[in-house]
């Protein structure tokens, strides 16, 4: 019997788990769950007889090593950080490695490594990294082969709030790690369009943004993901003109997170003594300099932000809980730590709440043995989850997650090094059974004059 040790038992996970427990016995497996919160994790395997729940940290350098030994298949949903971590350990240890994170320079220098051990590092397999990649991977293919030159490539991905439903003020929904939410953009963007690069600082990216048009869902706004350009050579897109890799909210939620970006909370360096005492106030307080004058605080933010005091950028900022005076009760010890508190707070989903992920494709397209015929095709999957039951953000990180497990174990899946989802023997088999499970593609084809 073949041990899956699935690392990481949080929001992203709970689908993933759900479908390799029901599968293990067609796959001759059995799935462990580890996580610091054992209960947690045994909720998950919820007493399943091929399943089982460890307390794990991932810190913990024996027990790390100990549990990946033991396993045949691992699957990382850890935060980036420990991503590296793992990978070490699954190379030493011969062990395929999945991954929901970013590929990071670190994992790509393994693939030598994992090469000659014929072992698999399988990252940014989820939803957006993931099955962007593979969607558009696959409509490339398609558009080239029908004697098609690809001109511009932007594509977007989101997990928001369905929009059938009351919002709360900031139109949003924590139904993935808050830590990224709350550290987005952290390290800028960098894209390129009309052949011109445009690198954006941290401080700047949520400043930065532009309507993006999605059927059946209306206008949203959408910012500068990472390095767009990272992905030219993966997609085989290095004549473009224009390359983006956007995310998507509804309008109003930059505005707001630019200047709570300004304000400087999205810090993890700096130690703040006795968080959990302290106010939100007080800690917002800290990031006022001496000069900034005002009887509230408030005003002080608004002055020092250069914004109004009475406008709808303060009026969020206080509904989020910035400027209350009770003591914050945060576990952690930084800033961020602060944010990553109240966004779990403030922006839970609720028992009867309904999450949205979309993922769009917009390609310029030319055909230049056909009178140079030019085509905007887009590419839109549109998915809502299930009110007291899976999330739509849990279900697609973790059923290619679960659907590329399979194939591995099955001797389907014939890579080793480090990879992302950008091979055919990867995206093909992956989007062909996503789509018996409803995610699928829809495609407008508009002429360009």
């Amino acid at each position: 019997m073949k041990n899956i040790l699935i690392l990481g038992a949080g929001q992203s996970s709970s689908y993933l788990i759900a479908y390799l427990l029901q599968h293990a016995k067609a796959m001759d497996a059995f799935v462990t769950v580890g996580d610091l919160d054992l209960d947690l994790a045994k909720q998950r395997i919820a007493d399943h007889p091929r399943g089982s729940a460890v307390l794990f940290d991932v810190n913990d350098a024996h027990l790390r090593s100990s549990q990946i030994q033991n396993s045949a298949l691992v699957i990382n949903m850890l935060p980036p950080v420990f991503q590296d971590l793992v990978a070490w350990d699954c190379v030493n240890h011969q062990k395929h490695m999945l991954s929901v994170s970013y590929r990071d320079q670190a994992v790509r220098d393994l693939d030598r490594d994992a090469q000659r051990e014929g072992i698999l590092l399988l990252c940014e397999l989820g939803l957006d990294p993931g099955i962007d990649h593979m969607s558009a991977m696959k409509l490339i293919r398609q558009l080239r082969d029908s004697g098609g030159r690809i001109q511009s490539f932007c594509s977007y991905g989101s997990g928001i709030p369905a929009p059938e439903q009351e919002h709360n003020p900031m139109r949003y929904i924590i139904t993935w790690n808050p830590r990224n939410v709350a550290m987005s953009g952290e390290s800028g963007a960098q894209y390129m369009e009309e052949g011109r690069i445009k690198i954006v600082p941290f401080h700047q990216v949520f400043l930065h943004t532009w309507p993006v048009q999605v059927q059946g869902v209306g206008t949203l706004e959408a910012y500068p993901n990472r390095d767009s350009m990272a992905y030219l050579e993966a997609f085989g897109l290095e004549d473009v003109h224009t390359m983006i890799r956007g995310t998507l909210r509804y309008p109003g939620w930059s505005e707001t997170w630019a200047q709570i970006v300004r304000l400087g909370l999205p810090n993890e360096t700096l130690r703040i003594p006795n968080l959990a005492e302290r106010s939100c106030r007080e800690v917002v307080e800290m990031f006022l300099p001496l000069n900034i004058t005002g009887a509230e605080i408030e005003q002080r933010v608004a002055r020092y932000l250069h914004i109004s005091p009475t406008g709808n950028i303060v009026e969020k900022m206080r509904w989020l809980g910035l400027f209350s005076d009770e003591k914050s009760g945060c576990p952690g010890d930084t800033s961020a730590a602060l944010l990553i508190h109240l966004l779990n707070q403030k922006l839970p989903l609720g028992p009867e709440d309904r999450d949205m992920v979309v993922l769009v494709h917009e390609l310029e397209v030319e055909y230049p043995g056909q009178n140079r015929r030019r085509e905007k095709v887009t590419s839109t999957l549109v998915d809502r989850g299930e009110p007291g039951g899976f999330t739509a953000m849990a279900k697609t990180v973790g059923l290619p997650t679960a659907i590329a497990a399979r194939l591995l174990l099955q001797g389907d899946l014939p890579l080793t090094g480090s990879h992302i989802p950008t091979h055919p023997s990867i995206y093909e088999p992956v989007l062909r059974e996503i789509a018996k499970e409803g995610l699928s593609f829809t495609e407008e084809v508009i002429p360009l004059s």
